[in-house]
């Protein structure tokens, strides 16, 4: 696959291929699948009237990412799987990865480089105990075998992973490989989500599926630095729950998803009210990195998709975090509302075909925007003067 482009409304157009299962599948033994994935983004000159040290670059930039991955599973035993992905990336992103807090391309990683990086994306085993009601086929995929399974069961996964694997999903929008770009869009901008600077983490998660219900819970090792690449392995001191409520709905005859977000975080974080107050005793610039102790932070999201036609579907995000100490994990966001249509190409005769437009809006805290204005830096924006 390669894109083409990147630009401020996420316009995006894609093809994607898709299985379909039939009444009854077989329990598939192991699978292997495989992807890459190539995005060229460009962007002209602007002029701007100041600049600092984590401002967008003002001249013409090029930038580019390469990812490939190989996703192998192995049924253990009834209901249990192994599933390993080893992976590969390259790139060079626009501005460093600077200036922006929704960021252009989510399969940038902020450990990226020009030299192909070779690494363990996931390990990972998953256990389900089906609890009875109907059987329902599962297809196979990356990470998933194909088989049956009960619309009621409860389902334990353990091991290293990425949260966004199993919380936040959206058919529509959550997949930068296959969908929209923008980190804002793959996910809730304003959750903080545990992960290493890769993405990834280890952790464990419990799921209850009684049929168009579902309740996830999870917890999940911190890095041992603010978006540092090692993981701290404190996780009854340093860790990142998450709990959401799933439900599959039907409107107007048109199936819908409704899923409600709430999130947890521990670690030793800088404050941006505590960087501000040492800043002004001491004549300086406020720097979260000289005020870091323990801290928690909390947020909400909400997360809906909609079809409206057999071609047609719409999906919006609203995500909020307190916004009181620095970005841990992910995205420079605290406030987040993203909102999107997607076309299938039943009308051109070819189904698999998606074209797409959304629209991202992104915002901070009060005293987040306060200690920007005296001079500090965060982890992607900060330039001395952004008010």
């Amino acid at each position: 696959m390669r894109r083409i482009g990147s630009c401020a409304f996420a316009l995006l157009v894609m093809a994607a291929g898709a299985a379909w299962a039939g009444d009854i599948v077989a329990d598939e033994a192991a699978n292997a699948k495989f992807q890459s994935t190539y995005v060229w983004q460009t962007r002209p000159s602007f002029a701007a009237a100041y600049s600092g040290p984590n401002s967008l670059r003002t001249e013409h930039e090029k930038g580019y990412s390469f990812s490939a991955t190989a996703a192998f599973g192995w049924r253990l035993w009834h209901g249990a799987q192994l599933y390993f992905d080893p992976e590969v990336v390259q790139g060079v992103p626009l501005s460093n990865l600077t200036g922006l807090g929704g960021l252009s391309n989510g399969e940038q990683q902020k450990t990226g480089g020009p030299n192909p990086t070779f690494y363990r994306a996931r390990l990972f085993v998953r256990q389900r105990w089906d609890l009875g009601g109907e059987q329902v086929a599962v297809e196979s995929g990356a990470n998933q075998l194909a088989g049956m399974q009960s619309v009621r069961r409860v389902v334990l996964t353990v091991g290293n992973l990425a949260i966004a694997d199993l919380f936040d999903a959206n058919g529509l929008s959550h997949d930068p490989r296959s969908q929209f770009l923008n980190w804002a869009l793959t996910a809730n901008g304003a959750w903080d989500f545990a992960a290493d600077a890769r993405g990834y983490t280890w952790g464990a998660a419990l799921e209850y599926i009684d049929d168009d219900w579902a309740l996830r819970a999870g917890r999940f090792l911190q890095p041992a630095e603010s978006n540092g690449l090692p993981l701290d392995h404190r996780i009854f001191r340093h860790y990142g729950d998450q709990i959401e409520v799933t439900h599959n709905h039907t409107l107007a005859g048109r199936p819908g998803v409704l899923r409600l977000l709430a999130f947890h975080n521990r670690a030793s974080m800088g404050g941006f009210q505590d960087a501000l107050d040492l800043a002004t005793a001491s004549g300086s610039v406020p720097a979260v990195a000289q005020v870091r102790r323990e801290r928690s932070k909390h947020g909400v999201g909400v997360n809906v998709e909609q079809a409206i036609t057999q071609s047609l579907g719409v999906f919006g995000r609203a995500g909020w975090n307190d916004g009181a100490s620095e970005t841990y994990s992910f995205a420079e966001i605290e406030r987040s509302l993203s909102g999107g249509v997607v076309i299938k190409g039943h009308g051109w005769g070819r189904p698999d075909d998606t074209f797409g437009v959304a629209l991202v809006r992104n915002g901070l805290s009060p005293v987040h925007r306060a200690y920007l204005a005296a001079g500090g830096l965060g982890a992607f924006i900060g330039d001395g003067a952004l008010t």
